[in-house]
C-alpha cells in the first residue's frame, strides 16, 4: 500500500458539525480552526491522535475503514490484531472462542501482532547499543507521537529508534509462515485491526518506510461487533498452536511500561499526549536528567485507551495483566524455530531515517520567522488573553500567529469588536456580519432544538 501523499484518518462530516469548539479546545497541536460555522483540520499540524473525535458531542468527526469484503480477494486471508483486542471481550469468552469467531467471519489465518515480539526487543536493544549518542532513545511504537516529534520537536527526530512497529514485524512473520505452507505471496491478504486512527495513518502513509505491506485496515470497534455476533458460547476447538510464539512480554507490550520495563533502569514511560508534550518541552530545553529509553504513548493507558476501543481501558489493562501471567517470558522462547530464523525478519524491521517536518515555525526563512514572531508578540498586547475560542482559534496566541500568516484579522476578536463599537469605529451591523462570517448566518437566533444541548451526544 503505497502512499501518494500524507494521509490523515480523521474526517469531518459538514452536515453534522455545528462549530462548537469542543474539538478545537482539546487538540494538542492546535490543528483545528472554526470558519464559516464549521471545524476544519489543518493537515500540516494533525498527528491523528483522535482527541477531537472523542470530544465531538455530535459525532461529526469520524474514521473510515477499508471494506471488510476486500478480504475475499485473497486465497489466504490473514487478520493481524493486537493483544489489547482480547482484553475487550467479557471474561466468559476464551481465547479459543474469539479465534474461532474470527475464522468464522471469513479469515483463514489469525496472528496476534505481538507474537514475535522477542525479535523486535532484540533488534531495539542492538540499535540502542550501537547508537549511544542518540540518548534518550525514543520508541517509535506510537505513530501519533512520531508525527508529533516530526512537526513540533524536529530536533528530537534523531532520537527516534529506527525500528518499525510490531504490526510490520508480524506482517512479515505471517508471510514467512504461510510461504512455508506453500502459499504464494500474491495470494496472501494482510488485514490489520487497529485500536486507534493514528495506526491507520501509519499503514496508509507510513513514516520510516516507503510503503506498508498491509493490505487493509479494520477498525477494532467494528471487528469487535462482528466477533460478538459470530462468537459461540459452546466450547471451541483448541487454537493454542496459533499462539505458540506469544509471550508475556508481547501481551503487555502495548500497555503503559510494556516497552520501558525491557530496557533498563533509566527507562521512562509516559502516556497521554498532553503529558508527553509537557515532558518533551522539558527534554528539548535540557531540563531532564539522563534517561536511556523513552516510551511515549498518545492515549491514556496506552493502546488500552485507544479511540477505537469499545471497553473500559482500566478493565482492559487488568484482563491483559492476568492473561499475561499464563504465558512464558520472552527469554524462554529464544530457542523456538521462529526466533532462530529471525535474521531476515530483523533486517526488515530497520526503518528509514525519520525526517523532521516542522509545522510550528512561522516561516521557513529564519529571518522572516523571527520578524513574524515579533509581530505576533505586538499583536498579543492588544488581545484580551481570555482564550475563549470565539475568534475560531484555540487561544489568543494562535490567533496572533494566524494573523501574521494572513489567515485571520484583528476583527475576528469579538472583544476588540465590542470595544470598537463603543468607540464608534465600527457599526453594529458590520460587527454582526463579521461574527456571522466566522460562525455562520442565523447562528445566534433562538432555537430550542439546536444540536449540542446539555447531555446530547455525551
Amino acid at each position: 500500500m503505497s502512499p501518494a501523499k500524507r494521509y490523515h484518518a480523521l474526517t469531518i462530516d459538514e452536515q453534522k458539525c455545528m462549530g462548537c469548539t469542543h474539538c478545537m479546545k482539546v487538540c494538542p497541536t492546535e490543528a483545528i480552526r472554526v470558519a464559516g460555522g464549521l471545524a476544519e483540520i489543518r493537515a500540516d499540524r494533525c498527528v491523528d491522535c483522535g482527541h477531537c473525535m472523542r470530544a465531538c458531542p455530535v459525532k461529526a468527526i469520524y474514521v473510515e475503514q477499508d471494506d471488510l469484503q476486500n478480504i475475499q480477494s485473497f486465497k489466504y486471508r490473514v487478520v493481524l490484531f493486537p493483544a489489547v483486542m482480547i482484553g475487550q471481550f467479557p471474561e466468559k469468552y476464551t481465547e479459543d472462542q474469539i479465534y474461532a469467531a474470527l475464522l468464522k467471519i471469513g479469515f483463514t489465518h489469525v496472528f496476534e501482532v505481538e507474537q514475535p515480539i522477542g525479535i523486535l526487543k532484540t533488534s531495539i536493544k542492538e540499535y540502542c547499543r550501537k547508537s549511544p549518542d542518540n540518548r534518550p532513545h525514543i520508541s517509535t511504537f506510537c505513530p501519533a507521537i512520531v508525527r508529533l516529534i516530526q512537526i513540533r520537536y524536529p530536533s528530537l527526530t534523531e532520537n527516534l529508534i529506527k525500528r518499525k512497529a510490531p504490526h510490520d514485524l508480524v506482517a512479515h512473520f505471517a508471510i514467512s509462515e504461510l510461504k512455508k505452507q506453500g502459499a504464494k505471496e500474491e495470494e496472501i491478504g494482510l488485514f490489520y485491526v487497529t485500536p486507534c486512527n493514528a495506526k491507520i495513518s501509519s499503514v496508509k502513509s507510513p513514516v520510516g518506510e516507503t510503503e506498508s505491506i498491509v493490505d487493509g485496515i479494520i477498525n477494532m470497534d467494528a471487528i469487535y461487533n462482528r466477533v460478538m455476533k459470530a462468537i459461540d458460547d459452546s466450547e471451541a476447538a483448541d487454537t493454542s498452536a496459533r499462539r505458540q510464539n506469544l509471550t508475556r512480554d508481547g501481551i503487555l507490550w502495548s500497555l503503559t511500561r510494556g516497552e520501558a520495563r525491557n530496557f533498563g533502569e533509566r527507562s521512562m514511560a509516559i502516556d497521554g499526549i498532553h503529558n508527553v508534550i509537557r515532558f518533551l518541552e522539558r527534554l528539548e530545553n535540557e531540563e531532564v536528567p539522563d534517561i536511556d529509553f523513552l516510551e511515549l504513548r498518545a492515549c491514556d493507558q496506552s493502546c488500552a485507551g485507544g479511540i477505537m476501543m469499545t471497553g473500559n481501558r482500566f478493565l482492559t489493562v487488568e484482563r491483559l495483566e492476568r492473561r499475561a501471567k499464563r504465558y512464558p517470558p520472552t527469554w524462554k522462547l529464544q530457542n523456538s524455530p521462529a526466533i532462530k530464523e529471525s535474521k531476515q525478519l530483523k533486517q526488515k524491521l530497520v526503518a528509514d531515517t525519520i525526517i523532521p517536518k516542522p509545522a510550528f515555525s512561522l516561516d521557513k526563512d529564519r529571518k522572516r520567522a523571527l520578524e513574524k514572531m515579533a509581530r505576533a508578540q505586538r499583536i498579543i498586547c492588544f488581545l484580551p488573553g481570555i482564550d475563549c475560542g470565539a475568534c475560531g482559534a484555540p487561544n489568543c496566541q494562535a490567533l496572533a500567529e494566524d494573523m501574521v500568516n494572513g489567515k485571520a484579522k484583528m476583527s475576528d476578536c469579538i472583544f476588540l469588536q465590542q470595544m470598537w463599537e463603543n468607540e464608534g469605529k465600527i457599526d453594529t451591523k458590520k460587527a454582526l456580519r463579521n461574527v456571522e462570517k466566522k460562525w455562520g448566518e442565523k447562528r445566534f437566533q433562538a432555537d430550542c432544538n439546536k444540536r449540542g444541548r446539555r447531555n446530547e451526544g455525551f
